[in-house]
C-alpha cells in the first residue's frame, strides 16, 4: 500500500510576521511544516508500524528550501520524498492538479492530507484534488481506521460525529483531534539524509498552473482597541446598538 502526503512550508505559528510591499516579510523568519501537514505525516507512520508494507511518500511544492521540510518528514518516519521545483505561490486548485499526477505517476492508494495550510487557510486542496481523482474523500478526519481495500473515518460534524466507510483509494483531510506529532529522534535524522529525495520541476508535469486570483492587498489586522466601562444596562444596549451588534 502506498500513501501519498503533501506537506507544505510555513511561516512558524508562534513568531510575528510583518507585512512589507503587500506581501508577508519573510526574512529572518522561522519556517517549519504545516502543523495539519504534520498530523498527516504521524497518522501516516502509524499505519506503517501497524503494516510494514505500507509505503509513505512525501511531496512538496516549492522553492528549493521545501527541501528541508521534506527532510523533516523522512526523520520522522517517510520512506522517499519528491519535490516539485517552482518559484512562484500556487493557489489550491494548481496544487490539487500537481497532487492528481503524483498520485497517479505513483500508482497511490490512499492520500493523507492536512485539512487546510495555516497561511492561506484555503481548506480546499483535499477536496478539489478528491474531484480530480474522482476519489471517496472523508474530510476533517478524528479518527481513521485502515483495511486492505477500506478505510473508516471518524469526522466531527456539527450534530456530533460522523463515521465514514471508504472504498480505497481515497483521499484524507486530518484534523487537529486526530493524533499528537512525535518528535524526531537524531539516529532518523542522521539517517534521513541517505533517503531518496527526487527534485522534480512544475514544467516536467504538464500541469497548467496560471493564478485564478489576483491579490489585492495584505495588511496586518487592527491594534485592538481598550474596552470600555459602562453604568448601566441602558447604556450597554446603547453602546451595543452603535457598533451594530444589536439592531437600532
Amino acid at each position: 500500500m502506498i500513501i501519498l502526503v503533501p506537506v507544505k512550508r510555513v511561516i512558524d505559528p508562534y513568531v510575528r510576521v510583518r507585512v512589507k510591499n503587500d506581501q508577508i516579510d519573510k526574512t529572518n523568519l522561522n519556517m517549519t511544516m504545516n502543523p495539519f501537514d504534520e498530523i498527516a505525516v504521524e497518522e501516516a507512520i502509524r499505519m506503517k508500524e501497524k503494516n510494514p508494507a505500507v509505503e509513505i511518500i512525501l511531496v512538496s511544492v516549492g522553492d528549493g528550501d521545501c527541501q528541508e521540510t521534506l527532510r523533516h518528514g523522512l526523520a520522522l518516519g517517510a520512506d522517499r520524498a519528491i519535490h516539485v521545483a517552482t518559484e512562484n505561490e500556487l493557489l489550491p486548485l494548481a496544487i490539487a492538479k500537481i497532487l492528481q499526477v503524483m498520485s497517479e505517476k505513483n500508482n497511490v492508494d490512499l492520500v493523507l492530507m492536512g485539512k487546510q495550510a495555516i497561511d492561506g487557510d484555503h481548506n480546499q486542496t483535499g477536496q478539489m484534488l478528491a474531484a480530480l481523482l474522482d476519489w471517496p474523500q472523508g474530510t476533517f478526519a478524528s479518527q481513521v481506521d485502515l483495511d486492505k481495500a477500506e478505510v473508516r473515518v471518524t469526522r466531527e460534524v456539527d450534530g456530533g460525529l460522523e463515521t465514514l466507510a471508504l472504498k480505497l483509494p481515497a483521499v484524507l483531510t486530518t484534523d487537529l483531534r486526530l493524533n499528537e506529532p512525535r518528535y524526531a529522534a537524531l539516529t532518523h535524522i542522521m539517517k534521513a539524509k541517505n533517503k531518496p529525495l527526487e527534485s522534480i520541476p512544475l514544467e516536467a508535469l504538464g500541469v497548467e498552473a496560471t493564478d485564478k486570483q489576483k491579490i489585492l492587498k495584505v495588511e496586518l489586522p487592527p491594534v485592538r482597541q481598550g474596552g470600555k466601562m459602562v453604568s448601566s444596562v441602558d447604556e450597554l444596549v446603547e453602546c451595543l446598538a452603535q457598533a451594530q451588534v444589536l439592531p437600532l
